[in-house]
């Protein structure tokens, strides 16, 4: 079992980045596969970027956010830059031991999440 805490969110101006991190519990961390999601008020969990086990395979849904990992540390990071009023949301990191998919059905561990919002 692995219990997930991000932190890193906050309020942002246009334009600006953040770097969100997400703090996981457990020894097997390492075989774990990572991704963040968002969700935005009315609107459904979205994922933004995944990253496989050993950090050697990302996807990002964005080329502005940026995904790693640094399992010595069993931390997970997301790095966003050029900020904008649409990233307003809730991230959440998410973990799963082989994702069927990138959805979030696929995952089965989640954090509480962090608020993200840009200011315009």
């Amino acid at each position: 079992q692995v219990q997930l805490v991000e932190s890193g969110g906050g309020l942002v101006q246009v334009g600006g980045s953040l770097r969100l991190s997400c703090a996981a519990s457990g020894r097997t961390f390492s075989t774990y596969a990572m991704a963040w999601f968002r969700q935005a008020p009315g609107q459904e969990r979205k994922l933004i970027a995944a990253i496989n086990s050993d950090g050697g395979s990302t996807y990002n849904a964005a080329g502005r956010f940026t995904i790693s990992r640094d399992n010595a540390k069993n931390m997970v990071y997301l790095q966003m830059n050029s900020l904008k009023p649409e990233d307003t949301a809730v991230y959440y990191c998410a973990a799963a031991l082989s994702p069927a998919s990138l959805l979030p059905p696929a995952y089965d561990y989640w954090g509480q999440g962090t608020q993200v919002t840009v200011s315009s």
